[in-house]
C-alpha cells in the first residue's frame, strides 16, 4: 500500500512496511543531514550500526532512519549538526 510522507516540507511517496531510508533512497534522496563541517552524511550501513542516517523524525533528532518504519503523514527533516544540542558529559 502507497503512504505518503514529506522530506524538508516536500510530498513523498513511500510502501508501506519501508524504513525511512528505504523510502528515501527509492525516491533518488540520499543526503540525511550535515555534519558539523556541513559535509554530506546518508545510509551507510543500513543495519542501525554506523548512525550516519540520522535525521529529525517528527521533532525528533538524532533518528535512525535505516531503523524506523516510515508512517503516513510523519515529517522528516535534514538534520544538520551544528544545529543540535549536544550534552558531551551524557556521552
Amino acid at each position: 500500500m502507497e503512504i505518503m510522507f514529506e522530506f524538508d516540507n516536500r510530498p513523498v511517496k513511500a510502501q508501506d512496511g519501508q524504513t525511512i531510508a528505504e523510502a528515501l533512497l527509492s525516491n533518488g534522496i540520499t543526503t540525511l543531514r550535515k555534519t558539523r563541517n556541513g559535509a554530506e552524511r546518508g545510509v551507510y550501513c543500513a543495519m542501525g550500526v554506523c548512525y550516519e542516517c540520522r535525521a529529525i523524525v517528527d521533532g525528533m533528532p538524532n533518528t535512525r532512519t535505516c531503523m524506523t518504519p516510515v508512517t503516513q503523514g510523519c515529517k522528516v527533516q535534514t538534520q544538520e549538526d551544528d544545529r543540535i544540542e549536544v550534552d558531551d558529559e551524557k556521552r
